[in-house]
């Protein structure tokens, strides 16, 4: 990525965006579990202090709380870090918040290895595969600063359960263009191409579209699709580009069990069998480093990217 690209996290844009429903909605409420500064709820705290509840570091109490204000007709945003809102509290979320589909929206921070320096035990490469099992869960996972915006404003809408995922690392704002346009459950054309289908979440999307621009470079061109809604899931725009390519990679930051790929996998299976491999975290538990560095081990930067679906075209 050229060095002059603006570079934003999306834990700051789901912060911003907060702001801005708050000031059109006094039902909105967020709560958060120790973490404001981090989660960027402290945005929202700063600006509606009242509408901010700090259930300290309890995030189980925290999403228990969410769900009985839910019941009586508030908007609750729950934030904490993925590893947390998606791990230590996955009972409550399941049984207080998914079981009766309350209108409870967990804004989940810091999820995977990009959160880089914090480690092993603190990056969640788990939370979409434990999040998709809950029936009736949407799961949101923006690619940039304006898709994490219109996510967020998506999810307030949506009457029901809804898992929000951000990053801390600064990403490239990919989807800065007058047509764009977020849907729940629409997926994204971002560049056409007829040799393989490159199927990408979150971070991952630039790094697709890095790599289809280096893959055009040698003669491969490189179908490049953001699956911003990792359930319900786009099966028409997958399928119909997969009849096209007859080739799959998917990219995400997360594990290869249970997230994207494996509800692409999925997917193709039952409908259309089609060669394909999967670029994410191989079922280990990762390290301490920078983001960088780690998105380079893992082969999830543009580079990374380049060369595995070059080897997996041989």
């Amino acid at each position: 990525m050229p060095a002059e690209v603006k570079k934003v996290a999306t834990r700051a844009s789901y912060g911003r965006a907060l702001v801005e429903l708050g000031k059109e909605h006094e039902n909105l409420y967020v709560l958060d579990a120790d973490l404001a500064g981090a989660t960027q709820t402290g945005m929202f705290k700063k600006e509606f202090p009242d509408r901010h509840i700090d259930c300290g570091i309890a995030e189980a109490d925290m999403m228990g709380i969410a769900a009985g204000m839910a019941t009586t007709g508030k908007i609750v945003f729950a934030s904490s870090f993925a590893m947390f809102a998606a791990g230590r509290a996955f009972e409550q979320v399941r049984n207080s918040i998914g079981y009766p589909h309350l209108n409870v929206k967990i804004g989940a921070t810091h999820a995977s290895v990009s959160v880089g320096e914090d480690g092993a035990t603190h990056q969640c490469n788990e939370d979409i595969a434990l999040m998709r099992t809950i029936p009736g869960m949407v799961i949101l996972n923006p690619s940039d600063d304006i898709e994490a915006v219109a996510a967020v404003k998506a999810a307030y809408e949506y009457v029901g359960p809804v898992y929000l995922r951000f990053g801390r690392y600064a990403v490239p704002v990919i989807n800065d263009r007058p047509d764009y346009s977020f849907e729940i459950g629409k997926g994204i054309l971002m560049r056409e191409g007829k040799d393989v289908t490159i199927v990408a979440t979150g971070l991952c999307v630039a790094s697709a579209l890095e790599a289809a621009e280096k893959l055009a470079g040698e003669g491969v061109s490189a179908e490049v699709i953001n699956i911003h809604t990792i359930k319900p899931l786009d099966e028409e725009i997958i399928l119909n580009s997969a009849k096209k390519t007859g080739k799959v990679v998917t990219v995400e930051e997360h594990s290869i069990l249970g997230g994207l790929g494996g509800a692409v996998a999925e997917v193709l299976g039952e409908k259309l069998p089609t060669k394909m491999t999967r670029i994410g975290v191989n079922d280990v538990f990762c390290e301490s480093g920078t983001a960088a560095q780690l998105l380079h081990k893992h082969q999830l930067d543009g580079e990374g990217v380049y060369a595995r679906v070059k080897d997996f075209l041989k």
